[in-house]
């Protein structure tokens, strides 16, 4: 019988005190080396449809399978499922699978990544139809495959581009996409839609997605989203159409296993006793938001205008009140999900020492008077739907939480693993291991920060 020791290699005044003693005799965890972050060349498959920059590589959900000693009877959940590499992981190794997520661009790359019941054949036929169908309107209008300039320089080849129309010009970073493969982009899209009732028109849909991030836009990812030098011009048609022979490709593996049972809703994780009320669920295994200023609407942004997932400021706001409050950008006057943890001081002390360096250093703008409070709304969230989650557990869990340090409140250390063990250790969850998945560079400290996998067991 294999017996390991759970201890913390860190202390500070934020620390936990009372999870480092406990032990576990079912198996031993090993460290993750750093570099297995990067996603390894044999799982692109499927996973690389479309995948949102800050995903887990699929190999660390295989990791946990293995450890969980998950069996193809066994129901695996991701309740923060972004774009779905638990679920299409499991779905590879026939297990059954249930995933949550609240953004729909997220929710519906991920539904189309469970798809695999396409002819690829037809896929592509399809696709080179409307390729082609696209390529001729765009020579009718004597813009395709010519150096056309961008609007405001008059010149006798000048065209009038096609735009998204001023409110959903406003929801996207400056210069995302350059006006003329944008226009490209909006026939292509035009197009698209007449065969909205084809069984192939959502993965036409999401490998245009994938192209437009990937090359036909002026975004980059490093992991901040920003924009790189603007283009003029983009191989709209040619990037998407490689995109689409990837899907089928992918598609034509006989391996895929489609039999294989998977649930997929759209909602606010907090609630998940109400979401998941028809199931019972062996093992979780997920990476919910972190404690600092990234929006993550942002990542997805351009994609969800373009596509049509979000229409307008309205819109966005009434999606960022279904997350968990991880920034700023996101917290409302209403907001209540900080009673959550008033029971647990270390939160409470580190949300008072941002407000007091707060105060000391000046920062006064809205964004900053907020700092102290997304703190505790964030750990109140997590604590709620960590309590949630306890009614649809079966006895003997096994939870997996992918979570990282943060310092991006005024340089303020949030241990964000050690915080989130001791609150379910509080909710009667057994605190099994904090696991070090990688290190990586504060920005601004050039301090290192650890990502975690924080492995919880519920025992009921």
């Amino acid at each position: 019988m294999i017996r390991t020791t759970f201890h913390l290699e860190r202390k500070d005044e934020n620390t936990p005190s009372n999870i480092d003693k406990q032990t576990i005799d079912r198996f031993s965890f090993d460290n993750i080396a750093p570099s297995v972050n990067q996603i390894q060349e044999h799982d692109r498959i499927i996973h690389d449809w479309y995948r949102f920059v800050l995903s887990f590589p699929p190999h660390l959900v295989r990791y946990y399978l293995k450890k969980f000693r998950i069996t193809p009877d066994q129901v695996v959940l991701d309740p923060f499922c972004g774009t779905g590499t638990t679920l299409v992981e499991c779905k590879k190794n026939g297990i059954k699978n249930v995933g949550i997520e609240t953004h729909p661009m997220s929710h519906f790359a991920t539904r189309v990544k469970l798809d695999w019941d396409i002819d690829p054949k037809q896929l592509i036929a399809s696709s080179v139809d409307i390729a082609k169908k696209t390529e001729e309107d765009l020579i009718k209008q004597g813009i395709y495959d010519q150096p056309i300039p961008l609007l405001g320089e008059k010149t006798e080849t000048q065209v009038a581009l096609r735009s998204l129309g001023k409110e959903k010009s406003k929801l996207l970073i400056t210069n995302s996409i350059s006006p003329l493969p944008l226009h490209k982009t909006l026939h292509l899209l035009d197009n698209l839609k007449k065969h909205a009732g084809s069984r192939w028109y959502n993965h036409q849909l999401l490998a245009l997605a994938k192209a437009l991030v990937g090359s036909i836009s002026n975004l980059h990812f490093g992991p901040e989203v920003g924009v790189r030098k603007i283009k003029k011009d983009a191989a709209v048609i040619e990037s998407w159409l490689t995109e689409v022979r990837k899907m089928a490709s992918d598609l034509d593996d006989g391996n895929m296993k489609n039999e294989t049972e998977t649930f997929l809703y759209r909602g606010d994780s907090r609630e998940i006793e109400t979401i998941l009320n028809k199931h019972r669920i062996d093992a979780v295994i997920t990476s919910p938001p972190y404690p600092n200023e990234k929006d993550y609407t942002r990542t997805t942004r351009l994609e969800s205008v373009i596509l049509g997932f979000i229409q307008n400021m309205a819109e966005l706001r009434c999606l960022k009140k279904n997350f968990i409050r991880s920034n700023t950008r996101g917290v409302y006057k209403e907001d209540d999900d900080d009673q959550w943890i008033l029971d647990y001081q270390p939160i409470l002390n580190i949300a008072d020492e941002i407000e007091k360096r707060r105060i000391e250093l000046g920062k006064n703008s809205g964004f900053e008077r907020q700092y102290a409070r997304v703190t505790k709304l964030y750990f109140g969230g997590i604590k709620k739907h960590l309590a949630g989650l306890r009614n649809i557990l079966n006895k003997g869990a096994y939870l997996a939480y992918v979570v990282g340090d943060q310092a991006s409140y005024l340089r303020v250390m949030i241990r964000t693993g050690e915080h989130l063990a001791e609150i379910a250790h509080s909710l009667g969850y057994e605190t099994v291991s904090i696991d070090l998945f990688r290190e990586r560079i504060a920005t601004g400290t050039k301090n290192f920060l650890r990502e975690e996998v924080v492995v919880l067991r519920w025992n009921g």
